[in-house]
C-alpha cells in the first residue's frame, strides 16, 4: 500500500497543498513564457486588479499576497519596466507607494484572459458546485488561521 493512502487527511491535505501549488505554478509559467511575464508578475497584476478599487499601496498588495513588502517592490518594478505598471507616491503621504496598472497592462491581460479562462476551466473541470464551496470553506478557513499565527508571531521553531 502506498503511504498517501495510509496518511491522516490532515497530513495528506498539508502536503498536497504545497504540490498543487508547485505544479500550478510550474504550469502557468510553461504558459506565460512566451509572453516573457512570471507568475509572480501575473498574480500581482490580478491581486491589483481585482482586490482594491484604487490603487493600493505596497503594504497592502504585501497583505493579500501573503508576501513580504520587499517581494512586492521586486515583482513590481520588473513590472514597471515592462510598461505595466507605474509605482506613484501618493500624494499625501511621500513616503507610501501606490501601485497603478497602466493601460498596456489591461491590453495585455485581456489578450491572455482566455488562457487563464480555459486554464482555470480545466483544473476544476472534475470538481462539482458543492465540492467547490466546501473547498472555499475550508481555504478561508485556513487563510483565517494563517492570518491568526501571523498576527501571534507563531510558527515552526
Amino acid at each position: 500500500m502506498r503511504k498517501p493512502e495510509i496518511m491522516s487527511d490532515r497530513k495528506y491535505l498539508f502536503g498536497s497543498i504545497f504540490i498543487v501549488s508547485n505544479r500550478m505554478d510550474t504550469l502557468l509559467q510553461r504558459e506565460f513564457n512566451r509572453f516573457d511575464i512570471t507568475t509572480k508578475q501575473w498574480f500581482l497584476s490580478v491581486i491589483i486588479d481585482n482586490l482594491f478599487d484604487n490603487p493600493p499601496t505596497m503594504k497592502e498588495v504585501a497583505n493579500e499576497m501573503g508576501s513580504s513588502h520587499q517581494n512586492v517592490k521586486q515583482v513590481a518594478l520588473k513590472l514597471e519596466q515592462k510598461g505595466l505598471l507605474v509605482l506613484e507616491k501618493d500624494k499625501k503621504d511621500a513616503r507610501t507607494t501606490r501601485l497603478k496598472l497602466t493601460e498596456n497592462s489591461y491590453d495585455f491581460w485581456k489578450m491572455i484572459k482566455e488562457e487563464g479562462a480555459v486554464f482555470t476551466e480545466t483544473l476544476f473541470k472534475d470538481i462539482d458546485k458543492d465540492e467547490l464551496a466546501i473547498a472555499r470553506r475550508v481555504i478561508n478557513k485556513m487563510m483565517l488561521t494563517i492570518n491568526e499565527m501571523d498576527n501571534k508571531g507563531e510558527g515552526v521553531e
